[in-house]
């Protein structure tokens, strides 16, 4: 409680969300090379949900969603057996690949990395951040970073605020941002708090996220 205080009472007042047909990729002619996924509590059904509604072509997909070792295995091997891409647990290294979507391991930071036209996964042990490893942020500042203005970001239901600041940076450097509603998350914390810091262009419920980020995800840049 102290913690969502202390996000009212800062000077600065939320965007009002931008109506869906507006949403644009910012740069014209430019697509979405990259989609990044945060998520916490009821993120693994969210996730499913939206995983399970998309389909080729899509860019990459990076994801953190908030699990212990193990079970980030068995979810992503879980969702590759529902979906219409292909989904693995990200691996150090990786190589990012059209219509693929990889979930960070749930003891390991994940970041994006580019080496020329190529965009790679950095996934090692590191430190927690905001309480986590995997962490939204370490994953989303990487994009802004390295990404920016050809991604997109995407917050869902969690606790907390893992992923706003990183959100934000994301949106400053022109990323497309989308984040989950109050009335379809299962927790409205990481959501709310990137909403309140400026970080997200666009609230959708949870039945309008796959079909926003496909026809972001496909927007070409007409004018």
């Amino acid at each position: 409680m102290k913690q969502m205080s202390a996000m009212r009472g800062e000077d600065r007042e939320p965007p009002k969300s931008v109506p869906m047909s507006q949403i644009k990729v910012p740069v014209p002619g430019k697509a979405v090379q990259l989609i990044a996924i945060g998520a916490s509590t009821g993120g693994t059904e969210a996730l499913s949900a939206i995983l399970k509604a998309l389909q080729p072509p899509l860019p990459p997909i990076v994801i953190v969603q908030h699990i212990p070792p193990m079970f980030s295995k068995l979810f992503a091997d879980r969702l590759n057996n529902e979906c219409h891409i292909s989904v693995k647990e990200a691996e150090n290294g990786d190589r990012l690949e059209n219509n693929w979507a990889y979930v960070a391991p749930g003891d390991k930071q994940m970041m994006v990395k580019r080496l020329g036209d190529m965009m790679q996964l950095d996934v090692n042990h590191g430190p927690k951040v905001n309480g986590h490893c995997p962490s939204v942020d370490v994953l989303f500042n990487s994009v802004a970073e390295r990404i920016g203005d050809r991604a997109m970001g995407v917050i869902l239901t969690g606790m907390g605020d893992d992923g706003a600041r990183g959100l934000l940076k994301m949106r400053e450097a022109g990323s497309v941002t989308l984040g989950q509603d109050e009335a379809s998350c299962v927790v409205y914390g990481m959501p709310r708090a990137a909403y309140e810091k400026g970080a997200v262009l666009q609230q959708l419920p949870l039945s309008g996220m796959a079909s926003m980020i496909t026809n972001v995800a496909r927007y070409q840049g007409r004018r």
